[in-house]
């Protein structure tokens, strides 16, 4: 088995004052300094990063070694595969502990966006969809059309994006690394006006998450290292699908990928749905997170909405969803996402998630996904130190 021993955190947002070499150095040195390891004692390390232009540096991971004197001459790899690019380093650094070619992994995923023009980050997001028939689509519009294909065979479902979008922005309020940590009702995220326009129809501003810049690390150790660390969350089981790129060969609604990788992990932990007790899921756009209830095994197709309206995935509710403030709320770096859900689904499942804490939480699940539906990442993670 390999264990989270260790996190860190920068904050999400539009953080003008930091640059890519900044976030990496914040986010790796909180990680090391929480699990109580020198750098010395890491034997590698494994950065998420997409960039796809956004930055210069397009060879970043051993921009870690400034963290610490000890980090010199560890092997450093950059992993990248679109928005999931964080969960690839993840799971890449647990083979090689699982290998025995490391004890100790450092994992930071990093992007810098905010400093781009908006369009600029439009195109350079673009890339991560299938260029011979998707290129010069948005990524609003890609999942504009999932949400189009869900309102023509299950009736316009508006009201229930709008509910995700408030319910994700009402938990932000508790997350002081949230970009965006206030609430907005759900009156608001139902209507179009000048502040909430239209993106790609039927998704309006507020069923986009946000451009952000921002950095998360955790340590992996193998379970030889337990005895000397203070805390450690088990990555009880892990599952990557990768599904077709082009959207064209695929059942929008059938969510193929995402469904696989979220069910191969319970298959894989001894588990149903009905065991895991909160999670962090990949709301890129309101209607993936509508999506990945129902590829969930929450509720059957067409039916997601009725999770919102009995309170299920909200705080308080028997499984919530994206406590964090999702990245509806919370931000999307992309590099980082994948790290930050698995640190915040760390801390949750060790009772450490401060005012984000749903009360006694043991086993959690984390979804990342790059592009639509194809990189899928599901771990499922449980408390075991504290």
């Amino acid at each position: 088995m390999v264990y989270i021993a260790g996190w860190g955190h920068t904050k999400f947002g539009k953080l003008t004052d930091q640059g890519l070499e900044d976030l990496i150095a914040e986010a790796g040195g909180q990680a090391l300094a929480d699990a109580g390891i020198a750098g010395s004692d890491v034997d590698g390390i494994w950065m998420g990063h997409f960039n796809a232009g956004m930055v210069p540096d397009g060879f970043p991971a051993s921009l870690a070694m400034g963290i610490d004197p000890g980090l010199r001459y560890k092997p450093a790899t950059r992993l990248e595969n679109a928005c999931a690019s964080g969960s690839a380093a993840v799971f890449a650094a647990r083979q090689a502990i699982l290998a025995g070619e490391a004890r100790v992994a450092l994992v930071i995923g990093v992007e810098k966006m905010t400093h781009l023009p908006g369009a600029d980050v439009t195109a350079a997001l673009g890339h991560a969809s299938y260029q011979k028939e998707e290129a010069g689509i948005s990524f609003p519009g890609i999942f504009a059309q999932f949400a189009q294909a869900y309102f023509d065979k299950y009736g316009d479902h508006s009201r229930a994006l709008a509910r995700i979008a408030a319910k994700n922005h009402g938990n932000s309020v508790n997350n002081p690394l949230a970009q965006l940590q206030k609430p907005m009702d759900e009156e608001f995220c139902a209507t179009v006006s000048d502040r909430n326009p239209v993106i790609a129809a039927p998704l309006k501003k507020t069923d986009c998450s946000l451009v952000s810049d921002g950095a998360a690390a955790i340590v992996l150790v193998a379970e030889e290292v337990l005895g000397s660390v203070s805390k450690a969350v088990r990555m009880r089981s892990i599952a990557q699908v990768n599904d077709l790129l082009p959207m064209s060969r695929r059942d929008l609604l059938a969510f193929e990928g995402p469904r696989k990788a979220i069910h191969s992990a319970y298959a894989r932990a001894g588990i149903t749905v009905d065991d895991i007790d909160v999670a962090e899921v990949h709301d890129c756009f309101t209607i993936a997170e509508l999506l990945i209830y129902e590829a969930m095994g929450l509720a059957a197709h067409g039916h997601a909405a009725d999770l919102l309206e009995g309170g299920v995935v909200h705080a308080g509710g028997r499984l919530p969803v994206n406590l964090s403030g999702g990245l509806k709320a919370k931000g999307h770096p992309v590099g980082a996402t994948g790290v930050s859900m698995h640190a915040l689904i760390a801390r949750q499942v060790l009772g450490q998630a401060d005012a984000m804490q749903h009360p006694g939480a043991e086993l959690g699940l984390v979804f990342n996904m790059g592009g639509s539906g194809v990189a899928n990442y599901a771990s499922i993670l449980e408390g075991v130190k504290s």
